[in-house]
């Protein structure tokens, strides 16, 4: 069984939907959540501790320190994939190091367009609407030392209607960000990431 761990920050809406996809047998490997990890005081973290999964806080950990905390939790559950699911922390270099190609991250734009430090939820919304871009999207990507610049792994595109908001564009990302977290999750436990994926 592959185990999974999720760092979260928020509501934990792609956490959610893992650990549905899991109870509904949609990964083609068996795989439970580990442990779910938050830097922050969240209702992800509730969730998961409802659902008796093993969770942490650790908002009151320094910034500076946050990696380290985290690198000890994952060193004793060893878990053959790490998700960030809303995580706004940044990770260090050497944790980014230590953990590559075991990391993964779902971010609501088309990577590399409106990446980056500051580049999160509903403000990579506003700012595409605000550049009048046509399209926008999701893409799952593996975590490095450089934010929002691994290796894409999994990305879907949608069409941006002349009367979208912000709100309304979150809500349809949010769609595919579910959808395409859960291929990519079956492409990583079928060792299909060989190759960049669009669809």
């Amino acid at each position: 069984m592959k185990k999974l761990a999720i760092l979260v920050s928020g509501i934990g809406t792609n956490m959610r939907h893992i650990f549905h996809a899991i109870s509904n047998g949609k990964l083609s490997t068996t795989c439970r959540i580990s442990s779910v990890i938050s830097d922050r005081k969240c209702k992800a973290i509730k969730y998961a501790f409802k659902k008796k999964i093993a969770t942490f806080s650790l908002q009151k950990t320094e910034k500076k320190l946050l990696s380290q905390e985290i690198d000890k939790i994952l060193i004793k559950n060893t878990p053959d994939l790490i998700i960030l699911s809303g995580f706004l922390s940044i990770l260090s270099k050497k944790f980014c190091k230590k953990w590559e190609k075991k990391i993964i991250n779902i971010h609501p734009s088309l990577l590399p367009k409106y990446g980056g430090k500051g580049m999160y939820g509903m403000k990579v919304h506003q700012e595409v609407l605000k550049r009048k871009e046509k399209i926008s999207g999701a893409t799952v990507h593996y975590v490095t030392k450089d934010v929002d610049a691994g290796k894409i792994i999994l990305n879907k595109s949608c069409k941006i209607s002349s009367k979208e908001t912000p709100l309304s564009l979150y809500k349809k990302i949010s769609l595919i960000e579910k959808e395409i977290l859960i291929q990519s999750l079956n492409y990583f436990f079928n060792q299909s990431f060989s190759k960049r994926r669009k669809i």
